[in-house]
C-alpha cells in the first residue's frame, strides 16, 4: 500500500469517520463490501491483464447508426483488431438488453475476425440496477476491461471528502469486478469532474488490486489538463493501467479563452513520441481504444447518405490507423 502523500490533510479517527458520514458513503456501503468479500472466491477466477501485441479497438460511439454486423465489417475493412462497444444508456447496446444484444454484437465482431476485449459503461456503483448483469455477461463473453461512468466532486464535502466517498463505492465495485472476473477502469477526462487532474485517481485506486480496478489512461485528456507534466501522472498510475484510449487535439485560442478541438491522429499537440516511449519503458499493456471525435464523426454539418458516410468514415479510419501504427513502430511498441 502506498503511503498517503504529506500534502494530504491529517485527520483524527473521529474527524475521519465524521467526514465519511457527511459524505454519505461509509455506512451504506459497509454491508455491501462485507457481503461481496464473503462471496468472493479465495482464488480470483481470472487475471484480465492483457499480454502480447496491443489490440487496437475502435470505440463504437460514432458508429451507432450502423448495425452490429455493419460496424464490424467496416472496422475489419479499415484494418482494426477490435470493437470497444458502448454498453450504456443510449449506447450501441442498452444495459437492459445486455444479455441478448451484447452476445449478438460480439458474435458479429468475431465473424469479421475482430476481438471485443473492452466495453464502455456508465457504471459507477455496484448497486445500480444492471451493473452486475452487464459485468457478468461481458466477462462470460471474454471481455477483459470495462470503462466506468464518471463521478463528480461534491462541494458540500469538498475535494478530499468527495474522493473518500467515491473511494468507498469503488472499493465495493472492485469486489464485484473480482467476483465477475473483469477489470473496471476509470478514464481520466479533461474538465472539473473526478479524473480531470489525473492525480485524484491515484487516491481512488491506490489500495485496489490492479486486476480488478484501475485507470483507462487517456493521454489526450492528460495533455489537455497537465500540459508538460502529464508523464508524472502516467508514471504514478502505471500499476493500475490495464487499457488505454488514444486520440489527438489542438487548442483553438482567442483572448482569455482556449477551446479543445479534436483532430486526426498526428495533427495535434499530443507528444506521441514521448508517450509511446513511456508505454514501452513502463510496460503498459492491454487493449487500446481509438476514439474518433472530430468531424465528420461528430458535428457533421449536413446529413449524408449511409453509403457516402461509410466511405468517408472508412478513409479517415484507415488514415488514422496508418499514422498510429507508424508512431507505435517508431518507439517499438507492438
Amino acid at each position: 500500500m502506498n503511503p498517503i502523500p504529506a500534502s494530504v490533510p491529517s485527520y483524527s479517527r473521529r474527524d475521519f469517520v465524521g467526514l465519511l458520514a457527511k459524505a454519505g458513503a461509509a455506512v451504506p456501503l459497509a454491508g455491501l463490501v462485507a457481503q461481496t468479500r464473503a462471496a468472493q472466491p479465495a482464488v480470483a477466477p481470472s487475471t484480465p491483464a492483457a499480454s502480447g501485441a496491443t489490440c487496437l479497438h475502435v470505440f463504437s460511439k460514432p458508429l451507432q447508426w450502423m448495425s452490429y454486423d455493419e460496424t464490424a465489417a467496416l472496422l475489419a475493412e479499415a484494418g482494426y483488431g477490435g470493437i470497444d462497444i458502448g454498453v450504456r444508456p443510449g449506447g450501441h447496446v442498452l444495459p437492459e438488453k445486455v444479455e441478448t444484444d451484447l452476445p449478438r454484437a460480439v458474435e458479429a465482431a468475431r465473424k469479421h475476425g475482430l476481438k471485443v476485449e473492452m466495453i464502455v459503461t456508465a457504471i459507477t456503483d455496484p448497486r445500480e440496477k444492471y451493473a452486475e448483469t452487464v459485468l457478468k455477461t461481458a466477462a462470460q463473453l471474454g471481455v477483459k476491461c470495462y470503462r466506468l461512468g464518471y463521478v463528480s466532486y461534491d462541494d458540500k464535502v469538498g475535494v478530499w471528502g468527495s474522493l473518500q466517498k467515491h473511494k468507498a463505492t469503488f472499493q465495493a465495485l472492485a469486489e464485484l469486478n473480482a467476483r465477475c472476473g473483469i477489470h473496471g477502469a476509470y478514464q481520466n477526462h479533461a474538465g472539473v469532474r473526478v479524473g480531470g487532474p489525473v492525480w485524484d485517481l491515484h487516491e481512488l485506486v491506490r489500495e485496489a488490486d490492479p486486476r480488478w480496478l484501475g485507470v483507462q489512461y487517456d493521454v489526450r485528456h492528460a495533455t489537455a489538463e497537465g500540459g508538460e507534466s502529464w508523464p508524472v501522472g502516467f508514471r504514478l498510475l502505471q500499476p493500475w493501467i490495464r487499457c488505454t484510449d488514444i486520440k489527438d487535439f489542438h487548442w483553438q485560442q482567442s483572448t482569455g479563452k482556449g477551446v479543445i478541438e479534436d483532430v486526426p491522429m498526428g495533427e495535434g499537440i499530443v507528444n506521441y513520441d514521448l508517450y509511446f516511449k513511456l508505454v514501452r519503458e513502463l510496460k503498459v499493456t492491454g487493449p487500446m481504444s481509438v476514439h474518433f471525435e472530430y468531424p465528420p464523426f461528430e458535428r457533421l454539418k449536413e446529413p449524408l447518405p449511409p453509403a457516402k458516410k461509410r466511405e468517408i468514415f472508412l478513409a479517415a479510419m484507415k488514415k488514422d490507423l496508418g499514422v498510429l501504427k507508424a508512431l507505435m513502430a517508431k518507439q517499438q511498441v507492438t
